[in-house]
């Protein structure tokens, strides 16, 4: 991998609240996850994922979506987003529009596995509904910046990922976007049951900005096989300047089949990682660590994040020599 490539700068969306709640086996308290959010946005972090408005039914934990947004209190310089899969959940969430920041996204799976299980449809009949997404957006005014694809490195009801078949799904969505005159920005590629590895991410973000030139990659990685990390770095090496994480490693997909899976890539251990490689995130680390502390205290449970386990002997060490700087010494 080229280190030439690593970018200068890298921006981080804050998913710990959102996804990271959802996949505890208990529900987390409305004031936790109030507390939470208000931590975080002291940090530096500009992006914080803060409520999902989905079938409390199926998922509890955000049975309180309603009652977070409207007692958000937003910082200045701060966006929160909310999550939504249909047009019921879109309303909900568009009653908050003051406090969170709504945008719409063009998504579907590279498996049609996952889809039928995530959302009981198949593939076909997901990629009819987009244009109905687009309808509903552009309905209540809210714009469409973003296209994902879940499960883009592989399933655990299909297996290892195919790049013919991300590329497909990525054509899919292009295609879409033209369609309704759409300028996507930036397109996440989302490692949904963790089955990615270094060589595979650093091929597929390739792939997929020759296929999609111009459009900013976004990684969404799982440390469901302990590659997490190595993937991020992967992403580095890559030039990808945009990535998903959560509060301490917390998070998983509730129907990926993996009960007790790993979540996802800590925001402290990538924003580490950055720091150590000299990329900029704008992020206080040490405060960022002890709000994962504060949450693994309040939680009760051990977070699989690591550095929040050692993070005094680390914060503020001088980045890492460069590829370049160890080659010539």
């Amino acid at each position: 991998m080229n280190a030439t490539r690593f970018p200068a700068r890298v921006d981080i969306f804050e998913e710990g609240v959102r996804e990271g709640f959802q996949s505890l086996p208990m529900v987390v308290p409305t004031e936790v996850k109030l507390d939470i959010i208000r931590r975080l946005s002291a940090t530096g972090l500009k992006q914080i994922a803060a409520a999902s408005f989905v079938r409390p039914d199926r998922v509890p934990g955000w049975a309180d979506a309603e009652e977070v947004a409207s007692r958000l209190e937003p910082v200045d310089g701060v966006s929160y987003s909310a999550l939504w899969f249909n047009r019921r959940g879109l309303e909900r969430a568009a009653r908050h529009a003051g406090r969170l920041e709504l945008l719409g996204s063009l998504t579907l799976s590279a498996s049609r596995a996952f889809i039928q299980r995530n959302q009981n449809i198949g593939y076909e009949q997901a990629l009819r509904q987009l244009d109905d997404v687009v309808a509903w957006c552009r309905e209540l005014s809210i714009p469409v910046p973003r296209a994902a694809v879940s499960a883009a490195f592989g399933c655990n009801y299909e297996g290892p990922g195919s790049l013919s078949r991300l590329l497909e799904v990525v054509a899919d969505l292009r295609g879409c976007a033209r369609k309704h005159g759409l300028e996507i920005e930036y397109l996440t590629l989302a490692d949904t049951m963790g089955w990615a590895d270094p060589v595979q991410v650093g091929a597929y973000v390739d792939a997929v900005r020759a296929a999609w030139p111009g459009v900013r990659i976004c990684l969404h990685l799982h440390d469901t096989r302990g590659l997490g990390l190595a993937n991020a770095y992967a992403g580095l090496a890559a030039g990808v300047d945009l990535f998903d994480a959560s509060l301490g490693g917390l998070g998983g997909c509730p129907f990926g089949g993996s009960v007790r899976a790993s979540g996802n890539v800590s925001t402290e251990d990538l924003v580490y990682l950055c720091h150590r490689l000299g990329i900029a995130t704008g992020v206080d680390l040490a405060r960022l660590v002890a709000v994962s502390r504060h949450a693994e205290e309040v939680l009760g449970i051990p977070l699989p994040g690591r550095l929040k386990n050692v993070a005094d002997a680390c914060i503020g060490l001088p980045p890492a020599p460069s590829i370049a700087e160890v080659s010539a010494s």
